[in-house]
């Protein structure tokens, strides 16, 4: 059983609890997520099965869409509703519609965030969340990340009262914190803030409405039904460009063979997926010693008979 799960992930769990589960449910081993949803959060989170495994790490690095709530008035130690307030500061006057949506004109394209030290980035080997709980504060490295659209979900014109709360959607890249994101909302607006709800709408190309529950993957796998709750391989490499190989590069491809680039090569600077009679065969990438050629990054199918 190879494939896909989208999976819609309940809140109260975490990415690696819903794995446990599926790999419970449907008697499999090889079972991998695409990238983790912290335990508060509910969300699309695609779920590897099998030989897709393979290709989990590249699922990972494709954008996201997110619905949130950014409370301003107040922050938390993790920038979420989770934590303890660390400082507060009463909403004054009337928040006019026009300042919010300046504040996220100026938060969409490439940013700089800092991540929160309640988050799994590693730092001399040790993830920061576990210097957190230890009350160690230590130096975070800022990344670069990009907002491809920031869209305002309140239709209110005046935004007012000691606390104000309001709901967006966020498309991003990989590595963006959302709470972070809502932090520097409220930093613009001049208040400290958090993030007070989330949910994951979007994860490469699966969307919510194609998601299964936990339930259903019960109920599908109970029925000896299992296989019609995935998608295949391909489904989770739409964002890379491709190229269809015909079946004389295919022979080389199976092994691993370094290619001329050709004029099929679409991405300059990053990966390419290249596929054989609309299957995935590989990923490859340009060459760091060799100018015009290519060479895989990985691997995923090597026997043809199965094309």
């Amino acid at each position: 059983m190879d494939g896909i799960l989208p999976l819609w992930k309940p809140a109260g769990m975490t990415s690696h609890d819903c794995v446990f589960k599926i790999r419970k449910r449907l008697k499999i081993k090889k079972v991998g997520h695409t990238g983790t949803l912290d335990p508060d959060v509910e969300g699309v989170l695609p779920v590897c099965i099998g030989r897709a495994t393979k290709i989990a790490e590249f699922l990972t690095d494709a954008g996201k869409t997110y619905e949130g709530e950014a409370t301003i008035g107040f922050s938390t130690t993790t920038e979420d509703a989770s934590g303890e307030t660390v400082e507060r500061k009463e909403i004054t006057r009337p928040i006019p519609r026009e300042e919010i949506l300046a504040v996220f004109a100026s938060l969409t394209g490439r940013i700089t965030q800092t991540p929160p030290m309640f988050s799994a980035v590693k730092v001399n080997g040790k993830r920061l969340y576990e210097y957190a709980r230890q009350g160690i504060e230590v130096e975070r490295p800022s990344r670069e990340v990009e907002i491809y659209s920031l869209e305002l979900l309140d239709q209110r014109e005046i935004f007012e009262g000691p606390l104000v709360s309001f709901r967006f959607r966020a498309s991003c890249s990989k590595g963006t914190y959302i709470r972070t994101l809502a932090v520097m909302m409220g930093e613009k607006l001049g208040y400290p803030a958090h993030m007070s709800k989330l949910s994951r709408t979007m994860a490469g190309s699966f969307s919510k409405e194609q998601c299964f529950t936990l339930e259903e993957v019960g109920k599908y796998a109970e029925a000896g039904m299992a296989e019609k709750l995935l998608f295949p391989m391909e489904a989770g490499l739409n964002h890379l460009p491709k190229w269809e190989i015909s079946d004389t590069l295919a022979e080389k491809v199976k092994n691993g063979a370094v290619l001329e680039k050709g004029a099929h090569w679409q991405n300059g600077g990053g990966i390419m997926a290249l596929f054989h009679r609309h299957k995935i065969m590989a990923i490859y990438q340009p060459h760091p010693k060799r100018p015009g050629f290519i060479k895989p990054v990985k691997v995923i199918r090597n026997d043809l008979s199965n094309f």
